[in-house]
């Protein structure tokens, strides 16, 4: 791991002597303890503060459209699929980014660690285990039993787009594709609705979730408009459930499963739940995942002949 730092930085410090960027966007250590933060490197001198960790789980893509000038960016495989959305999108300038690809073997649940140990005083990341001090306690564990949910499932660890390419690779998962998504369609309604009356019944809509996904960009959100006023602006279920339903459609087929918006959340909100469900279906009727490739055109930016139309037939 310290030679892919030490890596970053030396690319990073290159770029800006050179003068081919204006800023280096990519991670430093927090003030928190297993929290990485994004930072914003502008002169050679600073690039030390650039680390690679387990900790960097934030998706920098958030950050590159409201970024003036050059940037590099450093790059886990989910925030390369954000970019090449981004592009397609015409929010971002392919001529305007260095990517500096980093394969990425996931992220870790923070709070799942709080859970056992409560709040983190102290941690140390070495040689794949986690040591830990809470205010309830002490202990250590292998990566892998807290490697948050989406990256246990990532099927896209690596870039799909870059520009150098820092470190080795990281084996996909062989993990079923969709198989949460399998298990939540084989409940029954009566199930399904209890889960999400729950979930729903979390939120306090802080909005937390549309403010890490670097594919919420609009100028005002649906739901902070006063013609026509969607919500009324109050924190119940029913409009939990509309903002969320609402976000997982405008994401159809450009959601690249990041999960910044389920980290974020301080209420531990599935948010997930519904978005990978938008995905599956997008995969199954249109051959379609958000983001792998430059030249495939947006599921929901072309048409077919051979879309399916089976929601036009009355049952």
């Amino acid at each position: 791991m310290n030679n892919i730092i030490n890596d970053i930085r030396e690319t990073a410090r290159q770029l800006l002597v050179d003068g081919k960027v204006d800023v280096v966007i990519g991670y430093e250590k927090g003030s928190l303890p297993l929290k990485a933060t994004p930072c914003f490197v502008r002169t050679p001198q600073d690039v030390d503060r650039l680390i690679w960790d387990e900790t960097c789980e934030n998706n920098l893509a958030s950050f590159v459209a409201n970024t003036a000038g050059k940037k590099a960016i450093v790059a886990k495989g989910c925030d390369s699929r954000s970019l090449v959305v981004l592009m397609q999108e015409n929010q971002v300038l392919r001529e305007d980014l260095y990517i500096i690809g980093v394969s990425c073997p996931g992220v870790v649940n923070k709070r799942k660690i709080e859970a056992e140990v409560g709040e983190i005083i102290e941690a140390a990341i070495a040689d794949g285990m986690i040591s830990v001090k809470g205010m309830e306690g002490s202990k250590e564990y292998a990566f892998a039993e807290v490697k948050d949910v989406t990256c246990q499932t990532c099927r896209y660890p690596n870039p799909v787009i870059e520009d150098t390419h820092i470190g080795g690779t990281v084996e996909v998962s062989q993990s079923t594709p969709f198989a949460d998504v399998i298990e939540m369609e084989n409940k029954s309604d009566s199930e399904r609705q209890a889960y999400f009356k729950e979930q729903m019944s979390k939120c306090i809509r802080c909005y937390a979730c549309r403010n890490a996904c670097p594919l919420c960009y609009c100028p005002e959100c649906f739901v902070d408009c006063n013609s026509p006023k969607w919500l009324t602006g109050g924190v119940n279920r029913a409009e939990n459930l509309m903002f969320q339903a609402g976000r997982v459609l405008h994401l159809a087929g450009r959601c690249v499963d990041c999960g910044a918006c389920t980290r974020a959340c301080p209420q531990d909100v599935d948010i997930r739940a519904m978005n990978r469900k938008s995905a599956k279906d997008v995969f199954e009727m249109y051959h379609h995942e958000a983001g792998i490739s430059e030249t495939v055109v947006p599921a929901l930016n072309e048409y077919s002949s051979e879309d399916p139309e089976t929601f036009l037939v009355k049952e």
